[in-house]
Parts: structure tokens; C-alpha cells; sequence
């Protein structure tokens, strides 16, 4: 037996937690490496918990979730196994469709660009306008 046979395979929960730290990096244009930088650690260290190779420690956690600017629950959000019975499949292919876009090429760069407009007037009048040319769409 050679070492790769012996090898266990990642959590599905730490390959989640670790995909969820690299959309909101991406999310807001920051690099492994200056996340790494930030936390005193490397960036390969970084890619290996964004893939779920390593698991991140909860004081770690917490670290990243304040340098993301989101709480840790984000990072748990819609991980396997851990589905509200409460919920239904609509909430399921709505959250999905939003999790595609948001990491999509189109949705990183209007995610970037939107954070950067300061007035909250301007960001909703965009958001008015994003919804009216969905619905003119729909019709």
C-alpha cells in the first residue's frame, strides 16, 4: 500500500467552510497571500484550508471570519448535513442559483464594484434598478 491509498479524504464540512473563506475573499478581491500575510501564515496554508485538506482551527476561524468582515456562521451557511427540516426545496434552488452567481465571474465584479459605492441612496436606487430590469425580463 503506498502512502496516497492510506490518505483519508477531506470532511464535506471542512471542504464547505473552506469554499465559503474563498468566496467571500474573492468577494472582496483579496488575495491568499494577503490573507495569509494577515493571519502570520502562508498562502499554501491558505489554499489547503480553502480545499479542505487541512481544517481550520476554531480560534482560526475566527480570525479569518473578522478579516472577511463576515461572522463565522457565514462560513457555515448551507454546509452538508446540516440542512434546517424547516426548510423547503425552493429555499434550497433559491440559495443555490445565489451561491452560482455570487461566485460567478459577472457576480464577483458587480459584488466588488457595489461594495466600493459609499451612499446607501445610490446603492438602492441601483438595486431598484437591477429589479425593474428583471421584471421588465420576466414579462
Amino acid at each position: 500500500m503506498n502512502g496516497k491509498e492510506n490518505k483519508k479524504k477531506p470532511n464535506p464540512t471542512d471542504i464547505h467552510v473552506g469554499s465559503r473563506i474563498r468566496l467571500r475573499r474573492n468577494m472582496l478581491g483579496m488575495s491568499q497571500e494577503k490573507l495569509g500575510e494577515t493571519l502570520g501564515i502562508t498562502f499554501q496554508q491558505i489554499q489547503k484550508y480553502e480545499k479542505g485538506t487541512n481544517r481550520v482551527g476554531a480560534s482560526r476561524l475566527q480570525a479569518i471570519s473578522e478579516i472577511l468582515g463576515v461572522p463565522v456562521s457565514f462560513l457555515f451557511e448551507d454546509a452538508p448535513g446540516h440542512e434546517s427540516a424547516a426548510r423547503g426545496f425552493a429555499e434550497d434552488s433559491s440559495a443555490t442559483l445565489a451561491l452560482d452567481f455570487a461566485t460567478s465571474t459577472e457576480g464577483l465584479q458587480l459584488n466588488r464594484a457595489f461594495v466600493r459605492i459609499a451612499d446607501p441612496k445610490v446603492r438602492r436606487k441601483i438595486t431598484e434598478l437591477v429589479k425593474a430590469l428583471a421584471a421588465d425580463e420576466a414579462e
